[in-house]
C-alpha cells in the first residue's frame, strides 16, 4: 500500500504495547548500574546485563503473539535524558567527561563538581524524568547511535521492531530555558530536521514503523500545541524516505488535537482509552485512512481488564479508523513485571490482578477476539468474568465502621487555630534557635539494615531480634545527629522499607507485593502496594520507634508519617470508588497516628506529601476538585493535634507552580520543599502566593553524590533569606537521605550546620 506522498507504507500491525519496563524483574539493571558507579561492574558486564533484559522483554512479547514490538524503550536512567543525548542537547557543563556513558550519568546524578539536571514527575505518574536545559548555545544535532544499535539488535533477533522516541513537541514542552533563552518551544522548527534525519536513518535500517510519543498533547497548555503538532507531523509525514509513523498520545484525552494529528500524512495514532474518551475518537473523521492503536488495556494500574467491556469498545471503533491495533493505554513501565513472582497472594486477589506479563496476554486475547471472534477465546473471557464477579462480591472491599466514621466528619475536624497562635504556642514549647536545622526523615539504609530485613524475611532471626537491631541503628543515628549539631532530630527510619509500603503493610485494605518492583527514577525502585478495600489502622504504626528515639536525646525528635495523597499516589489504587473517598479513609488512619504520637509526648510531627503535585489532573477543568479534596485529606490527617504540636510537611521533585495555593491551604506549620536543583526559584512563587508559614527550602540535592561545601550552602541560605526572612526559615536537605552513603551524609550535614552557624549572628541582629 502507499500513502498520499506516494511512498510505500508498512502493513498495519494488530497487537502491541506502547513500551516496556527496563529495570528488570529482580532489579538486575539497578544492581548493574550501581555496580558500575561503584567500580564493581565493568562496562562490558553492564552492557551485557542491559542486552539480556532487552532481549527477554522482546522474546516475551513475541511469544505472547505481538506483531509489533517497541524498541528503544530501554534506558540506563531516563528516556527524556536519552532524547537529549540523541539530539546533542546536554548542557556544556557535562562536556568534560571523556566517556559518553559517564557524561550521561553525570547529567543524571551530577559529580563532585557538576550539578545534575533537574528532576521532576513524568506527567501525573510516579516516574521522574530529567528536565532538559535549552539555552542560547544549544545546537541540535542528531546522534542516533543508541536507537540504531538497539534496532539492529532486535531485527537480527527476528523481532518485529518498532523504535520509540520522545517527540519534538513533548521534548521541548518539558524542557527548561536557561541563560536567558526564550521558551524552548520557540526552537521547534530547528529541532524538526533532526527527526527528519532520524526517520531516514531508520528507513535505511529496515524499520517499517516508528512510534513518536507526544503525551504533551493530552494536557492543557498555554501554547498552541495542536497547531504545532500539525505543523511538525505534516512536515515529517511529507518525507518519502521514512518508516510509517504512529504518534502516541497517552495519560489522557487529546481532544481537538486528535483532529489536528488526523489531518497530517502520518499513518497511525495511538490513543489512551482508559483515561481518554471513546467519543473523541469516534468523532474524528480523519482517522478513516489511519491505523488506530487503541489503548484498551490499562498500562498504569494492576487490575485485570474487563475483556468483554474492552472488546465492546474495540467493536465500536471498527468503523472509525482504517484499521485497529490493540494495545496498552501507555507503556508498561508503570506496572510490575509479572504475577508469577508473587507467592503470597490469595487466589481471590490474584485473580483480580494483571501485571505487565498478564497485560501482554490480555492484549493478545483481545486482538485475537477482534480478528477471529469472541468464541475463539471463550476460555479467557469466562475466566475473566469469574474473577471480576469474585472481586465485586468480596466482603473485604467494604468496612461499615470506616464508612460510618467518614460520614460523621465535620468541618471542625479539619480545622486548627490560626497559624500565628499556633506558632506562638510552639515557640514556647520547643524553644528552637533561629534558622533551626533538621533533615527530612530517612538516613542511609546500611548493609546491616538490609541484612537484618532479609534475615527476618528468611526466618533466620525473630521479630524481637530485628527490633533490637533496628533500635541499635536508631541509637547510632541519634548520636550522629547530635555530634553534627542538628537542632531537630529524626529516628532515621531504619525499620522502613519504603515510605508508603511501610504504612500499607500495617493498614487494613492494602496488600504489599513481594517482587512488584517499578522504577521511580534512575536506579530507584519501589514496590507500590495494592489498595483493594476500605482502609483502617488496627494499631499504632510508628509510636514505639519514635518514642525510643526521643528517649535517647533532649532535643526534639520528629514523628515521621506519610500523607494520604502520597500513599494514594504511590500505590495501585482501587478503581471501584472515587480517589477522594480512599484519601479520606487513609487520612483518618494517619490522624489516629498523629494523636497517638502527641499523647506519647512527641512535639513535632511531619506528614509528608511529596506527591501532591503528582496527582494533579492534566486538564484544567479537573484541577480544582482534586486540589480541594487533597487539601481536605491532609487537614483531616493533621488537625487532630493541639496547637503547640508543630506539624511539618515535605514536598519534592515537582513543578509546584500550579499547586502553590494548595500548599498554602495545607496550613502546615513548617513546609520543607525541594529547592536545590531549581536554585530556590520556588520560594519566589510561594511568596507571591501569600505563603506565610515557616518553610525549609532544600539547600542541597541529596540525589547527587556531590557534597556541597559550606560556602555553597551559605549562599543558598542567603538567597532564601531574601525571600523568606529569618523568622520563618528552616535549614534542611531537599529530601530524605536513604539513598546516600554515610560518608556523604556526614560531610554534607556538617557543612550545612557550619553554614547555618556562620549566618546566625548575621540574621539574629535583624530580629532584635
Amino acid at each position: 500500500m502507499s500513502d498520499t506522498t506516494g511512498r510505500a507504507s508498512a502493513a498495519p500491525f494488530t497487537t502491541t504495547v506502547l513500551g516496556t519496563a527496563r529495570i528488570g524483574p529482580r532489579r538486575e539493571l539497578k544492581r548493574a548500574v550501581e555496580g558500575y558507579w561503584a567500580g564493581r561492574t565493568s562496562r562490558a558486564e553492564l552492557e551485557e546485563t542491559a542486552a539480556e533484559l532487552r532481549r527477554a522483554q522482546w522474546r516475551e512479547l513475541v511469544d505472547a503473539g505481538h506483531d509489533s514490538v517497541p524498541v528503544n524503550t530501554f534506558s540506563y536512567y531516563d528516556q527524556v535524558l536519552d532524547t537529549a543525548v540523541m539530539l546533542d542537547a546536554l548542557p556544556d557543563r557535562f562536556a568534560g567527561a571523556d566517556d559518553p556513558l559517564d557524561r550521561y550519568f553525570a547529567a543524571a546524578r551530577g559529580t563532585a563538581d557538576i550539578a545534575p539536571l533537574e528532576m521532576t514527575k513524568w506527567f501525573d505518574t510516579n516516574y521522574h524524568y530529567l528536565v532538559p536545559e535549552i539555552g542560547p548555545s544549544t545546537a541540535f544535532r542528531l546522534q542516533a547511535d543508541k536507537i540504531l544499535a538497539e534496532v539492529a539488535e532486535a531485527l537480527e533477533a527476528g523481532v518485529p521492531a518498532r523504535p520509540v522516541v520522545v517527540g519534538p513537541v513533548t521534548f521541548l514542552a518539558l524542557s527548561k530555558p536557561v541563560d536567558g533563552a526564550g521558551t524552548p518551544l520557540g526552537r521547534l522548527d530547528e529541532l524538526v530536521p533532526c527527526y527528519r534525519e532520524l526517520l531516514a536513518e531508520l528507513a535505511d535500517a529496515g524499520v517499517g514503523w516508528v512510534q513518536i510519543d507526544e503525551p504533551i498533547l493530552v494536557t492543557d497548555s498555554a501554547a498552541d500545541l495542536g497547531s504545532m503538532a500539525e505543523r511538525v507531523y505534516t512536515s515529517l509525514g511529507a518525507e518519502t524516505h521514512r518508516p510509517s509513523i504512529v504518534v502516541a498520545t497517552y495519560f489522557g484525552d487529546p481532544g481537538c488535537r486528535l483532529t489536528s494529528l488526523s489531518r497530517t500524512p502520518i499513518e497511525g495514532i495511538a490513543v489512551d482509552l482508559i483515561e481518554g474518551s471513546l467519543e473523541t475518537v469516534s468523532g474524528t473523521p480523519g482517522l478513516a485512512d489511519k491505523l488506530l492503536v487503541a489503548g484498551v488495556v490499562d498500562g498504569r494500574n494492576v487490575w485485570r481488564t474487563d475483556l468483554d467491556k474492552a472488546l465492546g469498545t474495540l467493536g465500536t471503533l471498527l468503523g472509525s479508523a482504517g484499521s485497529i491495533a490493540v494495545s496498552t493505554s501507555c507503556s508498561t513501565l508503570h506496572v510490575p513485571y509479572t504475577l508469577a513472582a508473587e507467592d503470597d497472594l490469595d487466589a481471590g486477589l490474584r485473580g483480580w490482578l494483571a501485571f505487565a506479563s498478564e497485560k501482554f496476554r490480555e492484549v493478545s486475547v483481545l486482538a485475537g477476539a477482534l480478528r477471529d471472534g469472541r468464541a475463539a477465546h471463550a476460555v479467557a473471557f469466562t475466566e475473566c468474568k469469574t474473577a471480576l464477579a469474585s472481586r465485586a462480591t468480596d466482603p473485604r472491599l467494604h468496612n461499615p465502621a470506616v464508612r460510618g466514621r467518614l460520614a460523621a466528619i465535620t468541618v471542625q475536624d479539619a480545622t486548627r487555630a490560626p497559624a500565628p497562635e499556633r506558632a506562638a504556642a510552639q515557640r514556647e514549647r520547643l524553644d528552637l534557635p533561629v534558622l533551626p536545622t533538621t533533615t527530612i526523615g530517612s538516613y542511609p539504609q546500611t548493609s546491616a539494615i538490609r541484612l537484618a530485613r532479609a534475615s527476618l524475611r528468611a526466618g533466620e532471626i525473630d521479630a524481637e531480634e530485628y527490633r533490637s537491631r533496628m533500635r541499635s541503628e536508631i541509637a547510632d543515628v541519634i548520636e550522629l545527629q547530635e555530634s553534627i549539631g542538628l537542632d531537630v532530630l529524626v529516628h532515621g527510619e531504619p525499620e522502613r522499607n519504603d515510605m508508603v509500603q511501610y504504612f500499607a503493610e500495617q493498614l487494613d485494605g492494602f496488600f504489599a507485593t513481594a517482587n512488584g518492583w517499578v522504577q521511580s527514577y534512575g536506579t530507584r525502585c519501589v514496590r507500590p502496594p495494592i489498595l483493594f478495600g476500605d482502609v483502617s489502622r488496627p494499631q499504632p504504626m510508628t509510636v514505639d520507634w519514635t518514642t525510643y528515639a526521643q528517649s535517647l536525646t533532649d532535643k526534639p525528635v520528629k514523628g515521621m508519617l506519610t500523607g494520604p495523597v502520597t500513599i494514594l499516589a504511590w500505590s495501585f489504587v482501587r478503581d471501584d470508588q472515587p480517589l477522594s473517598e480512599s484519601a479520606f479513609q487513609i487520612a483518618l488512619a494517619i490522624r489516629d497516628e498523629t494523636i497517638d504520637l502527641e499523647n506519647a509526648g512527641v512535639g513535632i510531627i511531619q506528614v509528608d506529601e511529596p506527591a501532591l503535585r503528582e496527582l494533579l489532573p492534566l486538564r484544567d477543568a479537573d484541577k480544582p476538585e482534586y486540589l480541594a479534596w487533597a487539601v481536605r485529606a491532609f487537614r483531616l490527617a493533621t488537625c487532630g493535634v493541639r496547637d503547640d504540636t508543630q506539624v511539618h510537611t515535605h514536598l519534592c521533585y515537582s513543578e509546584f507552580g500550579e499547586v502553590i495555593g494548595a500548599i498554602a491551604e495545607l496550613d502546615a506549620d513548617v513546609t520543607s520543599i525541594e529547592a536545590a536543583r531549581s536554585h530556590m526559584e520556588v520560594l519566589g512563587v510561594l511568596d507571591e502566593a501569600g505563603f506565610r508559614n515557616a518553610v525549609g527550602p532544600g539547600v542541597y540535592d541529596i540525589h547527587s553524590p556531590r557534597v556541597p561545601d559550606t560556602q555553597e550552602i551559605a549562599e543558598s541560605l542567603r538567597a532564601a533569606l531574601e525571600t523568606v526572612g529569618p523568622a520563618r526559615l528552616w535549614v534542611n536537605p531537599d529530601c530524605g537521605l536513604k539513598t546516600r552513603t554515610t560518608g556523604e551524609v556526614v560531610a554534607s550535614l556538617t557543612n550545612l550546620v557550619a553554614a547555618t552557624t556562620q549566618l546566625r549572628p548575621e540574621v539574629q541582629s535583624t530580629l532584635r
